[in-house]
């Protein structure tokens, strides 16, 4: 990518109503101004100009200066019918007159290199465009906000002046005199951040869970009504119903939004004492499915005791007894209860909350925790400053990666941003 071009893409998808190109560069309004009705090369910044695009159409011409831009650059965005045909053809004039098309990501890779926005806000805005729920929204906005952003540099400077007080230590150690920090107050410093950057990472797994949909196990024994439920639940005949006990040989999955929070069903084989080898098998994956679920419903019937199986500290389980009075799968009594229930069990996140959803900066979190304990096992041991303020300095790295800070060659950028969609 050469940062110098001046550089045009669709912003918005063809077929709507409207259609929206974005040029970004030194030369935007000029090489506008050669196919726009009007000269704007001086046009005031953060103005709408009405125009014509030769005799392709009529359009609105927005424009934004230097520094003030989604990328920092001169920007222009034109609004556009949209037409498939129209857009093409604008794009085709802009090129014509001197742009280049723009890679995928590159408007957001240069609001990152020109300091709109660090690595972890620029990667926000891929995870925006991507969620699909109340959920994961409010997670994006959180970072493209800057909530983690601030969080990694409040934990750098507690991390630095740790550094600093080590780094004294190493001046001034020919001085005996001297007194220096006391090594179990950096002890205790050092934890309090660790444990925030544990805090951090574990939040991982429920990122993943209301990214991907949080994991459900409906389990029970055979013919007790699990298919049923699930296809009430999901509105569809997704599973086979039938009165023949052990139908269900495999976990069958699919995903519905609550209220906006995905949740992932499994539906699984009925617990039951078989000899039917297939019918085992859909027996062990369903005990997989349940240990790896962070919700299980549990399911009976009048007369058949609930499934004996492991719950782990971490799963809520919710007890259901269908065909009852109170709860009937095949006509819906009970479910509008049950989908509440699923509600209070879900982790609660609101656009202040911090949520890892990226592998990467979970990987990185990941690195600086094992680091940071490195640093108090040096600190517990009365290791030299020298050992530990490298190893300190490898935390520091490692969190700077997540926002770009310390960016250690252009191919992790490029590996970033290529899988942006094109004009943004």
């Amino acid at each position: 990518m050469q940062m110098t071009d001046t550089i045009c893409a669709l912003a918005t998808a063809v077929g709507g109503a409207i259609g929206i190109i974005r040029i970004s560069g030194a030369q935007s309004l000029e090489i506008l101004s050669c196919i726009f009705s009007k000269d704007l090369r001086q046009a005031e910044p953060n103005t709408i100009h009405y125009g014509h695009i030769g005799n392709i159409d009529e359009v609105l011409v927005s424009i934004f200066r230097s520094p003030h831009s989604y990328t920092g650059e001169d920007c222009v965005e034109i609004s556009c019918h949209g037409s498939k045909y129209i857009l093409n053809k604008v794009v085709d004039l802009l090129i014509e007159h001197g742009c280049r098309m723009a890679e995928p990501g590159e408007f957001t890779q240069r609001a990152f290199l020109n300091g709109k926005m660090d690595l972890s806000q620029a990667e926000a805005v891929a995870d925006l465009i991507a969620s699909t729920n109340k959920a994961t929204h409010q997670i994006a906005m959180s970072q493209l906000r800057g909530n983690f952003s601030s969080e990694l540099s409040n934990l750098r400077q507690q991390l630095l002046k740790l550094t600093s007080l080590l780094e004294l230590e190493l001046d001034f150690s020919d001085h005996e005199d001297l007194e220096f920090a006391d090594r179990t107050e950096l002890l205790l410093l050092t934890k309090e951040i660790d444990n925030r950057v544990s805090t951090l990472a574990h939040s991982f797994e429920t990122g993943q869970a209301l990214k991907n949909g949080i994991p459900v196990a409906i389990v029970g024994k055979t013919n007790v009504g699990k298919s049923t439920l699930l296809n009430r639940l999901l509105h569809e005949d997704r599973a086979i119903v039938s009165d023949i006990h052990g139908t269900t040989r495999d976990t069958i999955e699919d995903t519905i939004d609550i209220d906006g929070i995905t949740f992932r069903f499994i539906d699984t084989a009925g617990l039951r004492q078989t000899d039917d080898h297939i019918e085992n098998l859909g027996i062990e994956r369903s005990m997989a499915a349940a240990n790896r679920a962070r919700i299980i419903i549990m399911m009976t019937e009048p007369g058949v005791p609930y499934p004996e199986i492991p719950i782990h500290d971490d799963q809520t389980l919710i007890r259901i007894e269908n065909k009852t009075e109170t709860f009937q799968a095949k006509y819906g009594v009970g479910i509008d209860q049950l989908r509440q229930q699923l509600l209070d069990a879900a982790p609660k996140t609101n656009e202040s909350d911090i949520i890892i959803t990226n592998a990467r900066h979970y990987d990185a979190l990941q690195r600086a925790h094992q680091a940071l304990l490195q640093v108090v096992d040096g600190l517990q041991k009365q290791l030299s400053s020298d050992l530990i303020a490298e190893d300190l300095g490898q935390v520091i790295n490692t969190l700077a990666e997540i926002t770009g800070g310390q960016i250690t060659s252009q191919e992790t950028l490029n590996n970033i941003f290529k899988n942006f969609c094109i004009g943004k």
